[in-house]
């Protein structure tokens, strides 16, 4: 079996060790300290040691274990741990991979090259000092001026380290002892509780918490003071892994994130979302996401489709991957279709803040009480989110974006709404725009805007019930209220309801389907051209846009519409049977009424239900009175009765 030396000591080398428990290989894992060794999880093929070695220990160590390869995965700051690995692998002509840790960009800091110049400045400071520079050091820092009272040690919680701290005069509140990671919101408490002007501290990197404690120090006023990392040669972590894998076949157990980076804007990423990007190896998304991350310095893959995301990382060695994605992760974003597909690796999942609630927040307003819709990339029935809604947030983009929907608005009878459209919502070229829809129609906005509509005479009634006197009217036939009321109610149509209306008349069933199924689309196909215009102008008077007119004959003009889930027939010019059959060629299961005041339609279509074999057959025969006024009196005029026939293909679903 192979054999690997292992130098550890630090979150790198403990997720080395990790990512090799059960591979193929003999691993022997060595730690400076007790406490060291207690954070290596035992394993069958990890062989974990305590204590620190010279050069001669080290080569008797390598030949003890027969390893061909000495990974060196400890401190940046222990160089000369470093120089004795190097020496000994040289020497015996061991194969030697020095692990390095990511750097950090800091600014504002005071930049020191090292202990002792760290100690030269705090000499000519004043003030208490928060060190966090670790143990095996505080010796050099004795030579402050009243280090006794003015420095504070952090250290690790380990017997050894704290007895050396004792023995050189740092004792009760000045020595603190505690096991990190650290927070920001904890590095600052500590902070305060000392009163400190000035931390210092090293470049330890994403996982040695440099960050939050560079952002603490500076959220206080306290000056950061940091020793510089030595410049070395070596590969990273995820390199370091993936040459294992290649070699030894492992895949380290990833941690995914799939992060919501909000409006994009650096200043509007969360703490959690700021450290998530920190800490990780690889980072997936659009390539403006990634372009706007690029400060943090991470790999970066540019992939948006959730399967190809998908493939990326299953493919991936990296360790600790974040996928980006704008606005937050909840509200019409690709991580739920991601979900789907990497739901086994159990993804944590960082919200970020979406559009709507930054644009809400800039226009003084809450969202709680609005409908929240998108059009970004997919149809949106917005006419009808705008009549039904009195405040709608709209995410818009692609044919739908901010000019399309303020064109609509104006088209369809919605001139007067009041739009607010925000544009590269957080950034310096942020741009919030209010007026009516017909007033910003004029404008140009970007094709990402996020629109705020309100509408105060958004209706409230029922989905279907509209009167006569609703419609545009010339001398085309109408379906009369009350029919219509029981014709849709027998259709049963769903939101999303795909439609044919065959014989639309004048459109007054076409328009109440279409509102009833307002995530659906309603195709009313009339062979009559002066009856097409009429459907045309109630689409525009009433704002209703989901129906799209069909001029033509059916069974000819049903020839390349899509698979209808419900078919309303008001009239057939003879071809009942062919209708019928047109529709179930496309959705055998289809959803049929027809209506008919004639007594050759009915026979027609009860023979065609019967040649057809549908099923769930009904008839209604509809009698209708409306009571006018002769003088004093009321009295009911009748009107023609009518069949409602209704039933549903009985073949297997489209």
């Amino acid at each position: 079996m192979n054999s690997i030396l292992l130098f550890a000591g630090t979150t790198e080398g403990r997720e080395i060790a990790e990512a090799l428990t059960g591979a193929p290989v003999s691993v022997t894992v060595s730690v400076a300290t007790e406490y060291g060794e207690t954070l290596i999880a035992p394993a069958e093929n990890i062989t974990v040691l305590h204590g620190r070695k010279n050069a001669e220990e080290i080569e008797a160590l390598l030949k003890e274990t027969r390893a061909e390869l000495l990974i060196d995965a400890t401190h940046p700051y222990a160089q000369e741990v470093t120089k004795t690995l190097r020496t000994v692998a040289e020497r015996t002509g061991t194969e030697y991979l020095r692990v390095l840790r990511g750097r950090e960009t800091a600014e504002g800091c005071v930049f020191v090259a090292d202990t002792d110049a760290a100690v030269e400045y705090l000499n000519h400071t004043q003030g208490n000092v928060l060190l966090t520079v670790g143990s095996k050091e505080l010796a050099r820092y004795t030579e402050v001026k009243d280090f006794e009272t003015r420095l504070f040690a952090r250290i690790l919680p380990v017997k050894e380290s704290a007895d050396a701290a004792f023995r050189l005069g740092f004792s009760g509140k000045n020595l603190i002892c505690m096991q990190g990671p650290f927070s920001e919101e904890l590095n600052a408490a500590m902070l305060r509780a000392v009163d400190a002007k000035y931390l210092v501290t090293k470049d330890t990197g994403a996982s040695g918490g440099f960050a939050e404690k560079i952002r603490a120090a500076k959220t206080l006023g306290v000056t950061p003071i940091v020793i510089r990392r030595p410049e070395e040669e070596g590969i990273s972590e995820a390199d370091c892994l993936r040459l294992l894998s290649e070699r030894f076949g492992i895949k380290p157990k990833q941690q995914v994130t799939i992060l919501g980076v909000g409006t994009g804007s650096e200043g509007m990423l969360t703490e959690a979302a700021r450290t998530a990007i920190r800490n990780a190896d690889l980072l997936i998304g659009a390539k403006r996401v990634t372009d706007a991350l690029a400060a943090y310095g991470k790999p970066a893959v540019n992939a948006i489709a959730s399967a190809e995301i998908e493939r990326v990382i299953r493919n991936s060695t990296a360790k600790r991957i974040v996928v980006a994605m704008s606005g937050d992760t909840g509200f019409f974003s690709g991580a739920k279709p991601l979900l789907e597909r990497i739901g086994d690796l159990a993804p944590e999942i960082i919200p970020g803040v979406s559009s709507v609630v930054y644009l809400a927040a800039k226009c003084r307003t809450s969202w709680d009480d609005a409908a929240l819709a998108s059009a970004h990339g997919r149809e949106a029935n917005v006419t009808a989110l705008v009549k039904r809604n009195p405040k709608l947030f709209l995410l818009t983009g692609g044919r739908l974006d901010a000019a399309a929907i303020l064109a609509i608005l104006t088209e369809y009878g919605l001139a007067d709404v009041r739009v607010t459209v925000g544009e590269n919502l957080s950034y310096e070229t942020e741009r919030i725009t209010t007026g009516t829809a017909a007033e910003l129609a004029e404008h140009t906005f970007d094709p990402l805007a996020v629109l705020l509509i309100e509408n105060p005479r958004a209706e409230k009634r029922a989905v279907h019930g509209r009167s006569d006197g609703d419609f545009l009217r010339t001398e085309v036939p109408m379906t009369k209220s009350e029919v219509r009321a029981v014709t849709l109610s027998k259709l049963g149509l769903k939101r999303d309801a795909i439609c044919w209306d065959v014989g639309a008349g004048t459109g007054s069933v076409s328009i109440e389907m279409a509102e009833a199924a307002e995530k659906g689309i309603v195709y009313a196909v009339e062979r009559n051209t002066d009856a097409c215009a009429l459907i045309e102008r109630n689409k525009r008077h009433l704002g209703v846009m989901n129906v799209t007119v069909v001029e033509g004959s059916a069974p000819e003009a049903l020839s390349d519409l899509p698979a209808p889930t419900h078919v309303f027939i008001g009239g057939s010019g003879g071809n009942l049977k062919e209708i019928i059959e047109a529709a179930l060629l496309k959705n055998p299961r289809a959803r049929i009424v027809l209506n008919t005041v004639t007594a050759e339609t009915f026979a027609e279509a009860t023979a065609a239900i019967k040649a057809l074999r549908l099923k769930n057959e009904e008839i209604v025969e509809l009698n209708v009175s409306r009571g006018r006024k002769v003088g004093a009196y009321h009295l009911m005029t009748a009107l023609n009765p009518v069949y409602i026939i209704s039933c549903e293909g009985g073949g297997e679903d489209a």
